[in-house]
């Protein structure tokens, strides 16, 4: 969760909760562009340029980027990652949903999702979201369509995430989301000059669908 695959370096161009879902969310093509996604109150829909400046005002601060790689430092950086993400999705090796909430088109997080090396067979995920929207929800409901996403459309066996073991709100948030914690990874993840011990979880296609389908949310699933 911690480390996000940009790196600015090597761009040379420029709970119980479960979720009812009735329908598996399906892309014919998602190497072109990814669907858009759509819960009660979140939209997923893919990254654009003009959400570098929204993502630079929310994902920058101490709070949010407190253990996470160190996001971009500009609204340029921003846009260089983005445009990175479109690259990623259409070589096949991952994908990035922006975040917003609906009724407002503004990105205040993200979803991400990178190949484990096998064809999605495998995979990592994690996320940011701006803190004015911590405990409101929307990490909820956002992850689920992630989720779904995931293991109904990239078709993913096996999906991994890591947390430092002192980010208390997202080991929570995995753990939420029906994550089962594997193991401790010892001084695993350098953040502002210090080696962070980090939680390994892991989420199964089928602890996926069991946690889904013991979620009481409920939520129409609109792909786009």
């Amino acid at each position: 969760m911690e480390k996000m695959p940009y790196q600015a370096e090597l761009d040379t161009q420029l709970m119980p909760y479960p979720v009812a879902v009735t329908e598996p969310i399906t892309s014919t093509d998602w190497h072109d562009g990814l669907p858009v996604l759509t819960g009660e109150q979140v939209v997923l829909r893919e990254l654009r340029a003009s959400d570098a400046a929204p993502l630079f005002a929310l994902l920058t601060t101490e709070e949010v980027s407190r253990f996470i790689s160190p996001p971009p430092t500009t609204v340029e950086g921003f846009e260089k990652f983005i445009a990175w993400t479109l690259r990623q999705r259409q070589a096949g090796a991952y994908v990035c949903f922006a975040v917003t909430v609906k009724g407002f088109d503004t990105a205040i997080g993200i979803f991400q999702v990178r190949d484990g090396g096998q064809g999605f067979e495998t995979a990592e995920w994690g996320f940011a979201l701006g803190s004015q929207f911590w405990g409101t929800g929307v990490f909820t409901e956002g992850a689920a369509l992630t989720l779904e996403f995931v293991f109904e459309t990239l078709g993913v066996h096996r999906l991994e995430a890591r947390a430092a073991v002192l980010n208390g709100r997202g080991n929570g948030a995995l753990l939420k989301m029906g994550a089962v914690q594997e193991c401790v990874l010892r001084k695993s993840f350098l953040r502002n000059g210090q080696y962070l011990d980090q939680v390994l979880y892991a989420i199964l296609d089928s602890d996926w669908r069991a946690t889904r389908s013991s979620m009481n949310i409920k939520f129409p699933v609109q792909v786009h």
